[in-house]
């Protein structure tokens, strides 16, 4: 039955006694996944560089519906940093004594300019950011997984790694990277039961995409190009992230599955209205920067 408009109840349970790491933990999806599978029952850990919005998140998922035994945890970490990521991946497993899945969804943008334009250290960072963050978060949840049994791994990636979003730098290369990564991974891996997939959200309604106004250009070529005429909500891409930690996806591995109302069917958003005044029309297309 559907209780407001476009959402209805969804029965909660069946991920009782699974750990999850969850990184990029505090805010948008990240909040949004480890607010659904803690409801369904697993003992979530949420990493991020922020301790206030960690807790912030932590104490609104403990006040929600935790009937299924759910729990969560806080740690605060740098995924680029090998030593936290390797803490956090020993620590999430501590809560059960296993660690059954994780979502490596921190990650960022930056650097928005035509690629002659790059700033070379902005261009390492954000590729740091993306795709050394979840190899790390490969390289130390793969024994803890395997050592369990099984698990699911979910790198986050984005309409932006296979549809072009002119002027995104780095980011579309690192989210590529990403839905590669899974894939070899999945292929690397199988034979031990550990799944890798991606999600690729769309513009989903974060404090990263509140920055957009909504009379704007942009935002237009957004809603232009969903044929659902809309953006979709951190939740969306939770009940996606859900099924494919839990065991109803156990025969699912190596994909990238898309959570954008349909725009990876037409074209990727025009940031041009932001790019031109800092650097001029001419440096859009291969000109000399404006002085």
């Amino acid at each position: 039955m559907a209780t407001e408009k476009g959402k209805r109840s969804i029965p909660s349970g069946g991920l009782e006694g699974m750990a999850v790491l969850i990184t990029g933990g505090g805010s948008g999806i990240g909040a949004a996944c480890a607010t659904r599978l803690a409801a369904d029952g697993a003992a979530v850990t949420i990493c991020g560089r922020t301790e206030a919005k960690l807790e912030t998140t932590a104490e609104n998922i403990r006040a929600s519906d935790l009937g299924n035994g759910g729990s969560v945890q806080t740690l605060v970490a740098d995924v680029t940093v090998e030593d936290d990521v390797e803490r956090i991946a020993r620590k999430a497993a501590e809560t059960t004594g296993s660690l059954d899945g994780c979502i490596a969804n921190a990650g960022g943008g930056g650097g928005m300019r035509p690629y002659h334009l790059q700033d070379t250290e902005e261009f390492l960072r954000v590729l740091h950011l993306n795709v050394l963050s979840t190899m790390l978060c490969v390289k130390h949840t793969t024994p803890l997984m395997v050592k369990a049994g099984g698990g699911s791994f979910i790198g986050m990636s984005s309409i932006a790694g296979h549809v072009t979003h002119p002027y995104f730098g780095a980011y579309c290369v690192g989210k590529a990277g990403i839905e590669e990564m899974m894939k070899n991974a999945a292929d690397e891996f199988g034979s031990r039961g550990l799944r890798f997939n991606s999600i690729r959200p769309g513009f989903i309604s974060t404090e990263l995409m509140a920055g957009i106004p909504r009379d704007s250009e942009v935002y237009e070529s957004y809603i232009r190009n969903t044929p659902m005429r809309d953006v979709g909500r951190p939740e969306d891409v939770a009940h996606l992230a859900r099924f494919l930690i839990g065991p109803g996806a156990r025969w699912i591995t190596g994909v990238a599955i898309n959570v954008d109302g349909g725009h990876s069917l037409r074209r990727g958003p025009d940031f041009g209205q932001f790019v031109e005044p800092a650097i001029g029309k001419q440096a859009l297309t291969g000109g000399e920067a404006k002085a």
